[in-house]
């Protein structure tokens, strides 16, 4: 009889345990409305691409930093670099799913869920740092940003690696005509496409984790990128030429699976959002330092040809790229970035 009973107490306390534990297998979180009571970590899966010491690297460990910092250890980062944990063509798919929590893809593979983020990707888009700063916190990033909650997404910011530049095996790329016949590795954006095509280039569209091996075996003669992921990825020991063009944006998509956002106490959400702008805020002027002195480091440590455009040369690129704006305008579908499509190919057009 003792032996019942005491059977019976042990059921029913694993059977409370069960039910009222705030965490499940999945790490999802639940919670009463007062939000107390809450102790067990949070883990949230943060995988990207790149290496850990590029600036996307970089701010996913200053983010995990922070947000540690900010909420007493309750909230752990987990951070999955070079494509370890999903590629870039399965990170999408695996938030989605929420095989993993967090990820921040570049801005242009976001094209194949809505073509209005292509916008990062029209060429001379911004001037310098500031304008890039102040587009990451402007109404069209964060419009953008909320376009896929239905989907199962939830946009936490946008951060930036920076300008891109040009590389070449073939030749120096000074002028417009001399992109001509070449075939360049791009990202999958059908703004990227149509820029090459202007240019009379042939778009190659190869996933950053094979960029490497396919340059070695000459699948294509150039490619864009940013000075942190030429140098990272060693790209400059594989081309002769390079321009210092500052033509294009690289951005990315910091995105949280919506179901898990959702499932978070308020408080845990506010300290991720401010964790997020703090490290946003960081992240461009740490690009800006990083790509310049990697600069310095790839003109000593190779022999490739740096060339810089002078302002001449910048014009008559974007003059040759114009028709890329139009090209953007007639595939858009949201009201918000036509209206304000029509005024930026206005001011373009002046120039």
């Amino acid at each position: 009889m003792k032996y019942l009973i005491g059977t019976s107490i042990l059921f029913i306390t694993i059977t409370l345990y069960i039910l009222f534990n705030p965490f499940d297998q999945k790490n999802q979180l639940s919670y009463d409305d007062e939000q107390e009571g809450i102790t067990q970590q949070i883990v949230i899966q943060f995988s990207h691409v790149v290496a850990e010491n590029t600036p996307k690297g970089l701010a996913a460990q200053k983010f995990a930093q922070l947000i540690s910092e900010k909420t007493d250890g309750l909230v752990k980062v987990e951070i999955f670099p070079n494509g370890t944990l999903f590629t870039d063509e399965e990170e999408l798919d695996a938030l989605r799913d929420n095989k993993v929590q967090m990820i921040a893809p570049s801005v242009s593979k976001m094209t194949k869920l809505a073509p209005e983020w292509g916008y990062y990707d029209l060429p001379f888009l911004f001037h310098d740092y500031d304008e890039i700063k102040t587009a990451l916190s402007s109404d069209i990033g964060k419009k953008l940003l909320s376009l896929h909650e239905r989907e199962g997404i939830h946009g936490l910011a946008l951060w930036s690696n920076g300008f891109k530049q040009m590389t070449s095996n073939i030749r120096p790329l000074h002028t417009p005509k001399d992109f001509s016949g070449q075939r360049f590795r791009i990202m999958p954006s059908f703004i990227l496409e149509e820029q090459f095509n202007q240019l009379k280039a042939v778009p190659v569209v190869v996933p950053f984790d094979q960029i490497y091996t396919s340059l070695k075996e000459e699948q294509f003669d150039g490619q864009e990128n940013t000075i942190s992921n030429i140098y990272s990825r060693r790209l400059y020991g594989l081309q002769n030429y390079m321009t210092i063009s500052d033509h294009g944006f690289l951005g990315y998509a910091v995105l949280m699976n919506k179901e898990f956002w959702d499932r978070l106490p308020k408080n845990v959400q506010t300290s991720l959002q401010e964790a997020m702008e703090e490290t946003t805020e960081w992240m461009v002027a740490e690009s800006e330092k990083m790509n310049k002195a990697q600069l310095e480091k790839i003109k000593e440590e190779s022999s490739i040809n740096v060339y810089e455009l002078s302002a001449e040369e910048r014009a008559q690129w974007l003059k040759v790229l114009q028709p890329v704006y139009q090209t953007f305008l007639h595939s858009i579908k949201k009201d918000f970035m036509k209206e304000y499509m029509k005024k930026k190919i206005e001011e373009i057009e002046t120039l």
